[in-house]
């Protein structure tokens, strides 16, 4: 495959592929270093610095069969019965293995700790009827079995399942309460970033500021839809990143591992009783930590 280099010029050769195409820093680099991409038909190392016009020609690295197994990791479940559960994933835990990685998820803890799980999303996703990014805290439904699963995957694409979010935000919000509607889909800058754009897909997110300490406010947030990195890209694009977010914010922010997001609230029609579930629970103590400073006005 071929990419010709326009506005990564001076950028390093890995760090400019990764930016151009859909492969990772890591998989650019592992790329370059067996011998698999070329500039100009010359073959260069990862610290390269492209120009403008470059002709980088590369072959994308083989699929990798991901094994994976259950593990014994702590894990806080919120609530469980035969069709459904709601646990508490931790700051830093990804959802479900990938690339990169293979151990340490949620679903190797699922499968640990609840025997029966959904295959609908197959062997890589069992029971995982939706996500949060891997430094997003909080609260995720899992199903038991696929007529669970489809039932909880049903509410949410009509939209009424209910997700509420706790995020401490950058700035202080001109209104107390508002509505972002505008339609996301990956950069065309930065392969890695999610972007407000006319060809992305809808999105809507809800808003409402609960306290405000000058340069940061703490806010509400619900979500209409679930694009991926939402509410950091919405609130990114009003000019209030989320603080601590490597992506999205500014560099100088509050101290923290990641983004100071919390899946606070979550709430749902049981599939098979048809009772109205709803669970919140507290952000990690981090979290609560920095709220208690800038409520005290120890953070600026």
């Amino acid at each position: 495959m071929e990419v010709i280099v326009k506005e990564a010029e001076g950028l390093r050769l890995d760090k400019a592929l990764a930016e151009m195409t859909a492969l990772s820093r890591s998989q650019a680099s592992e790329v370059i270093k067996n011998g698999f991409v070329t500039v100009n038909g010359c073959p260069q190392k990862a610290k390269y610095a492209v120009k403008r016009g470059d002709i980088i020609s590369y072959e994308e690295p083989q699929a990798v069969e991901l094994t994976y197994e259950a593990e014994e990791l702590p894990l806080d479940i919120v609530y469980e019965d035969n069709d459904v559960a709601v646990v508490n994933k931790p700051q830093g835990m990804v959802v479900h293995p990938s690339v990169g990685h293979t151990s340490g998820t949620l679903v190797n803890a699922l499968l640990y700790h609840i025997k029966d799980l959904s295959t609908i999303n197959g062997v890589v996703r069992p029971g995982i009827v939706h996500r949060i990014d891997k430094d997003t805290s909080g609260l995720l439904m899992i199903a038991k079995n696929d007529q669970a699963h489809q039932a909880l995957a049903d509410e949410l694409k009509d939209k009424k399942s209910l997700r509420k979010y706790l995020a401490i935000v950058h700035g202080n919000l001109p209104n107390d309460r508002g509505v972002i509607e505008a339609p996301i889909g990956r950069s065309d800058k930065d392969r890695k970033k999610q972007a407000v754009t006319a060809k992305g897909k809808p999105a809507v997110t809800h808003f409402q500021v609960m306290e405000r300490f000058g340069d940061y406010s703490l806010v509400e947030l619900r979500l209409e839809t679930g694009r991926t990195h939402q509410i950091r890209v919405h609130m990114a694009y009003i000019g209030h990143p989320v603080a601590g977010d490597p992506l999205y914010a500014p560099r100088k922010t509050l101290k923290g591992e990641g983004q100071f997001l919390h899946a606070e609230t979550i709430g749902f029609t049981h599939p098979t009783t048809g009772d109205l579930l709803k669970f919140s629970i507290q952000p990690p103590q981090l979290f609560q930590e920095t709220l208690e400073a800038l409520q005290q006005g120890r953070l600026r």
